[in-house]
């Protein structure tokens, strides 16, 4: 069975998601990792970010894996490093390439059809598993999203200037919500969930109430 969570930048779905997934015994598939696994690789390899041949090219001889709650790639654990700031300004770039995308979901359904799992993402609900049996799509305020991702980098030591980051965010929206492929958009029959103003772990439960209705588990 598969649990899709969509929704911007900030609004939780990564730790939702997770959380969600050790609630449900599932296995936790975070895509939006894969495409960053990619852009990580590429900013690495010193790639120009309009080079779309060779940025295709390594994304069909790059190997990802997910192993305990950490991100592999080609073998080299990359969780931390996936996060960087210079990830998210560059990630809509590789995102929005067919090709890429085509490689990436892929491998996603792979996963997701072999196991029960809980998948997020930007277009997991809308592109890559339309049939899921729970679609659940994740928001939260402009002004809490901005906020939330940077808690996220002061956390990790990194220091970011909040008008740098708010413009960088305002993008990534834009470029997620406009691009040809797999745009981030929510589906007809997602259940909304506003974040805003609620905590982790009322958001978990909401989302786990909805599983056990959905899903029918006790």
């Amino acid at each position: 069975m598969i649990v899709a969570i969509d929704g911007p930048a900030g609004s939780g779905k990564s730790t939702i998601a997770r959380l969600l997934a050790q609630r449900l015994n599932f296995l936790y598939l975070d895509t939006g990792a894969m495409y960053r696994a990619l852009t990580l690789k590429v900013l690495q390899m010193n790639i120009d970010l309009d080079d779309y041949e060779n940025i295709i090219v390594q994304a069909k001889n790059t190997e990802i894996e997910f192993k305990d709650e950490k991100v592999f790639l080609d073998s080299a654990d990359v969780t931390s490093d996936i996060r960087l700031p210079q990830v998210d300004k560059s990630i809509s770039s590789i995102a929005k390439i067919p090709e890429v995308r085509e490689e990436m979901v892929k491998i996603q359904r792979s996963i997701g059809c072999s196991t029960d799992c809980v998948v997020e993402g930007r277009d997991t609900t809308t592109v890559v598993f339309p049939d899921a049996k729970l679609k659940i799509f994740l928001d939260a305020r402009f002004s809490q999203r901005a906020k939330r991702r940077l808690g996220d980098f002061r956390q990790k030591g990194i220091d970011v200037d909040i008008k740098s980051l708010e413009t960088d965010l305002k993008a990534r929206d834009t470029a997620d919500m406009t691009r040809a492929v797999g745009p981030l958009k929510k589906a007809s029959d997602c259940v909304y969930v506003d974040t805003t103003d609620l905590t982790i772990d009322e958001v978990v439960s909401r989302v786990y109430s909805l599983a056990e209705n959905k899903l029918k588990i006790k």
